[in-house]
């Protein structure tokens, strides 16, 4: 059996929908930073996929994409280090005291 195009778009809307309702539905902000990590996975698959048929211009945006995805966790997870330090706790609920 061979693997097509379609078999990594299914993955890929998995992951999305994974990612998706974890970013809705959570109130922990590591997993919403998890879930969101998700969601860029699941575009990089898509555009590795139809790299595989058009050329090498989704690999190169993927790279584009994981340098994003590591600037995101770094700089997210720089802002709750420095919440936790000031409330105690990553609950996304609070974190409304970051608009003042």
């Amino acid at each position: 059996m061979e693997i097509t195009t379609l078999h990594y778009l299914v993955v890929a809307s998995a992951l999305f929908i994974i990612g998706t309702i974890g970013v809705l539905t959570r109130r922990n902000v590591i997993i919403i930073l998890m879930s969101i990590e998700l969601i860029l996975n699941a575009v990089n698959l898509n555009l590795v996929a139809f790299s595989r048929l058009y050329g090498l211009q989704g690999q190169v945006f993927s790279i584009f994409v994981i340098t994003d995805a590591a600037a995101e966790a770094a700089v997210g997870l720089g802002i709750l280090i420095a919440f936790f330090r000031n409330k105690e706790t990553i609950n996304a609920d609070e974190i409304d005291l970051l608009k003042f």
